[in-house]
């Protein structure tokens, strides 16, 4: 049983606040990885799991213990860092085989643990190179068969992938991935990149300010954001979010009116301000009725155009189109929004999203008229 449970944690570096209030519930065998811009306190979380900084009030357990007061090395993890930490005058063996070594096990039994490490890896035919001679990603499996060689109970794995070049970060994605699913441990991943975290996680804790903003499927953190930072920060391009007022069965954006869906929103949902939110590619462009907009940027990236659109009150959204659909710098267009695709929010700074759980928006790409 390896489930990881920080409950009520809090942890201060003298007057500033890292992290307050922190609960998280991670099962045994998830990987879960903790997103967010840097600053956020998903470094301090992971370091405080792994025993390199303590936390200043509140709860930490692995698998029913609670890890507040013992040594790294007590705590049955293993930790694989970005700059991978690898030993220059070791060879490949050496470094996999070094925490067994500190243990004091030897000969064959240090040998066969090594051997089963490196072809899990696909490193076998590499123990007696130096890590100079290695590529970027074999640097990562070695330190990544570093940390398997202890059987620990939890993997914690901090940025492990930023130090690679876009295609070898796409395979190692593919990688842990599938040791994942091989080893079947719990796996807390820390990273600023949302796309690692939609593709490998189970779950994703979304952080900001010290707090988790939401911790949930990615499924769920897409197409049900709990906030306007979630909202914001999820998708490329972003979710477009457009404040307003909502009056009676619409939404008025500059003087113009968006078709809701009332009963799909709480009942905290009253005439007056709030802010609206829709993915680009829930953005149907056309002409006619509609909300009315004028194309100013047109962005072909191979399989689709990014399109920056400007509203009547010179604010911009984006909208996600197919790649042969030919729209013009200056070009009137009208907008239209299908009901089941927006999100409201409360019209403050990090306001709450308003639809209810049980009548989810939706993001079903709408079709360019």
């Amino acid at each position: 049983m390896a489930n990881v449970i920080f409950k009520d944690v809090h942890k201060s570096f003298g007057s500033f606040v890292a992290l307050e209030k922190l609960d998280l519930d991670i099962r045994d065998g998830e990987f879960v990885a903790l997103l967010g811009p840097s600053g956020c306190g998903k470094s301090t979380t992971l370091r405080m799991l792994a025993g390199l900084d303590f936390p200043t009030s509140g709860e930490i357990s692995i698998g029913g213990r609670v890890v507040n007061d013992l040594a790294p090395g007590k705590r049955d993890i293993a930790m694989v860092f970005q700059s991978y930490a690898l030993y220059p005058h070791m060879t490949v063996g050496e470094n996999i085989g070094y925490p067994l070594k500190k243990r004091g096990i030897k000969g064959a039994a240090r040998a066969e643990a090594v051997q089963k490490a490196a072809d899990l890896l696909q490193l076998g035919a590499l123990l007696d190179r130096k890590p100079k001679q290695l590529s970027g990603g074999q640097q990562q499996r070695v330190a990544l068969g570093r940390a398997l060689v202890r059987e620990p109970q939890v993997f914690l794995l901090d940025e492990p992938l930023s130090n690679l070049d876009a295609k070898l970060r796409s395979y190692m994605r593919a990688e842990l991935i599938e040791l994942h699913r091989r080893l079947g441990k719990t796996m807390v991943y820390v990273t600023h990149d949302q796309l690692e975290a939609m593709t490998m996680a189970s779950r994703i804790a979304v952080m900001h300010g010290g707090h988790v903003q939401q911790f949930d499927t990615p499924d769920a953190i897409y197409n049900r954001p709990a906030n306007r930072f979630v909202a914001g920060f999820i998708g490329t391009p972003p979710m477009n979010q457009v404040e307003g007022t909502v009056e009676g069965g619409d939404f008025v954006i500059a003087g113009h009116r968006v078709p809701i869906d009332r009963t799909a929103y709480s009942a905290d949902l009253h005439d007056g301000p709030a802010v609206l939110g829709v993915r680009p590619e829930a953005i149907s462009i056309g002409s006619g009725e509609g909300l009315p907009a004028t194309v100013r940027l047109a962005e072909n990236t191979g399989h689709e155009t990014i399109v920056t659109l400007e509203l009547p009150d010179k604010r911009r959204i984006s909208a996600r189109v197919e790649a042969a659909r030919r729209l013009d710098v200056g070009q009137p267009v009208a907008l239209r929004l299908d009901p089941a695709a927006i999100h409201l929010f409360e019209a403050t700074e990090n306001g709450a999203r308003l639809n209810l759980d049980d009548t989810p928006a939706s993001v079903i790409p709408m079709r360019s008229t």
